[in-house]
């Protein structure tokens, strides 16, 4: 296994197993020993901090990674504020939400809330994803070159939509990107669907990539992180739901789609990698959470650390090698 179009990254937040522990005896993944690694008041105004994305990116001032955070204020109000760290680890994030540059245009949808970012880089800037809130849930999408000016874009899909993923090279000349389409509540099922687009403003060539499935994965099932480039094809990391009698519970897996066809599924794994089973993921404004969104990912030496949403309140990490990864995926493959 090779990784395809992707850096080294020497200064990866990284820590070994035998300090992390595993996550469980069918994982290759382990959690980072100080998690949570971002509280839920970071800011000023936060009651909770999570499902957020994180790159790496470097100014002048030693900084090494930016992230675009969901941030729920102590109005319970949801929006995405702009962060940088040295490490990965300790962050400084903005109190105040990222104030988006419009088109000058009366008509241009507003937003009624963000959450949920993703962010990738293609081509020549970093575009950010979110759940936007214009007449329901739908997709909201930007971009950046410095994380200083962030510049709103059209909503490339109409509602009801959540978990937009966008690949981080073109697919056939075109934009692709990978959501969920959903309804104006709290969405008791989802599919993932694949897009592309010439533009970011006409999309098409709609392709259905995958379902729920039984067990862990039941209810629905979303996308995660922006799909990461190996000669197996693209490695998607993705949760899912199942309905319990206590409600919703959110874990999460990886399977591999295919490099050329990316919503056809050359392998999928039956059990979950994650599950929420530490105090952080299970207790918090909403119980029972373990909802990826950004990886960091070594092109030398193929270790990945993925941030993840606990609990809907504060944020973890944690580590694997990408080829375990696979492996477990193929072994455990349905």
């Amino acid at each position: 296994m090779t990784l395809k179009n992707v850096a080294p990254l020497p200064n990866i937040p990284w820590e070994k197993k035998s300090s992390g522990g595993n996550v469980s005896l069918n994982s290759p993944l382990w959690r980072y020993s100080g998690n949570p690694v971002i509280p839920r008041n970071l800011t000023a105004c936060s009651n909770s901090i999570f499902n957020s994305a994180v790159v790496p990116f470097k100014r002048s001032d030693g900084t090494q990674f930016a992230g675009v955070f969901r941030c729920d204020d102590t109005a319970r109000q949801m929006n995405i504020h702009v962060g940088f760290s040295d490490d990965g680890y300790k962050w400084k994030i903005a109190d105040q939400p990222i104030d988006f540059i419009r088109p000058d245009d009366p008509d241009f949808p507003m937003s009624d809330y963000k959450y949920d970012p993703r962010v990738v880089f293609v081509e020549d800037r970093y575009y950010i994803i979110w759940c936007n809130g214009y007449h329901g849930a739908c997709i909201g999408m930007g971009y950046t070159f410095d994380f200083e000016k962030f510049y709103q874009l059209e909503n490339p899909l109409m509602q009801y939509n959540r978990n937009g993923v966008l690949f981080p090279r073109k697919i056939n000349g075109n934009f692709a990107l990978l959501s969920r389409p959903s309804d104006s509540g709290h969405t008791p099922f989802g599919d993932i669907v694949y897009s592309e687009s010439p533009d970011l403003t006409f999309w098409g060539k709609h392709r259905h990539v995958m379902s729920p499935s039984d067990g862990w994965q039941s209810t629905k099932i979303g996308a995660g992180p922006a799909p990461i480039e190996t000669s197996e094809g693209w490695l998607l990391f993705y949760h899912g739901v199942l309905t319990s009698c206590n409600g919703f519970v959110y874990a999460f897996s990886a399977c591999l789609l295919d490099p050329d066809k990316p919503w056809k599924v050359i392998a999928r794994p039956k059990p979950y990698l994650i599950t929420p089973q530490e105090i952080y993921e299970c207790v918090g404004d909403v119980p029972n959470v373990a909802f990826p969104c950004a990886a960091l990912v070594d092109g030398a030496t193929n270790r990945i650390a993925l941030y993840y949403g606990c609990a809907d309140t504060v944020t973890g990490l944690i580590f694997g090698k990408v080829d375990e990864i696979i492996d477990w995926i193929k072994q455990n493959k349905k």
